[in-house]
């Protein structure tokens, strides 16, 4: 394979990687969006009818109304974190979601672990945040290093032709 042929061989890798890298990022953080829109609807649920929600009604006599609202609201904002970082290619903001993804995870934990008997249908309060911002965190690593396989790749390439 002459020079030309590799240079556009690995042009050609690059073009496919970019646009599948966007695509996949975009899948991602529709679903996370979808999962943000749900939370912040079961803040407004809430907020409309209180503890009419099976999920939100367990907690009825540790929590009141407005903290429930609250925290929903902040696992929807983790998720537009883990949103804005998958998009503009931002580790940073999938961080911060991962940050503030824990803190709601404590938190409703510390609340699920005092209830009378644990309810594994509301185990998704706690970890479901936390899941969708490590699984942004493993779909931008993963397009970061199929494009550094590439990067790596040119290099061969070049040093080939050095030789």
């Amino acid at each position: 394979m002459d020079i030309q042929d590799q240079e556009e061989m690995v042009r050609s890798l690059e073009q496919k990687q970019a646009q599948q890298s966007r695509r996949w990022r975009r899948v991602f953080a529709g679903f996370l969006l979808g999962y943000a829109a749900f939370l912040v609807y079961s803040g407004f649920h809430h907020a409309a009818a209180p503890w009419e929600l099976r999920y939100h009604a367990y907690f009825m006599e540790d929590l009141p109304s407005p903290i429930i609202i609250v925290a929903d609201w902040i696992a929807a904002l983790a998720c537009l974190f883990s949103i804005k970082g998958l998009l503009h290619s931002w580790k940073k903001w999938i961080w911060y979601s991962f940050y503030v993804s824990i803190l709601v995870a404590l938190f409703w934990t510390y609340y699920l672990l005092r209830l009378p008997r644990i309810r594994w249908d509301v185990a998704w309060l706690p970890f479901g945040p936390l899941i969708a911002s490590a699984l942004s965190l493993y779909v931008d690593h993963s397009m970061l290093e199929s494009m550094q396989d590439i990067n790596t790749l040119r290099s061969y390439m070049y040093n080939y032709k050095a030789l």
